[in-house]
């Protein structure tokens, strides 16, 4: 299996700014990056602890302005070195793939979402960062 980790969890905001904000200010992590999506509506925000390569928390603004009180958590993803290999490796187990291809970042980056057993929004992430 070639998951390595976990490589972060998605938060839908209302305020990008205002997110960034509290959890710099807050919670004390540290702006690593924003970029505009390439469909150039969502625009993500990606925080870490200083020092640390473990998961960052992604903010993503824009997907959808009317957020529930519950549910906030958009997905989950996991760092894989070969993002073909582990498609192909949930296909042959009869996963639920979400996206129909793959998609890439400005950045270079590239991710396919799939389905857990409860229709959660689980995410292959193969990062260039």
């Amino acid at each position: 299996m070639a998951i390595k980790k976990i490589e972060h969890v998605g938060l839908m905001v209302k305020d990008l700014e205002a997110s960034i904000a509290f959890y710099t200010k807050v919670i004390g992590m540290e702006l690593k990056g924003t970029l505009v999506h390439s469909n150039q509506i969502i625009t993500l925000a990606f925080l870490g602890f200083p020092g640390s390569t473990e998961t960052e928390l992604e903010l993503i603004h824009g997907y959808n302005d009317a957020l529930p009180e519950e549910g906030k958590v958009h997905h989950l993803a996991f760092a894989v070195n070969n993002l073909e290999a582990e498609i192909e490796r949930l296909q042959q187990l009869d996963v639920s793939f979400i996206d129909e291809a793959i998609t890439t970042l400005p950045n270079g980056s590239r991710y396919m979402f799939f389905r857990g057993p409860d229709g959660e929004w689980l995410e292959l992430f193969e990062s260039t960062r």
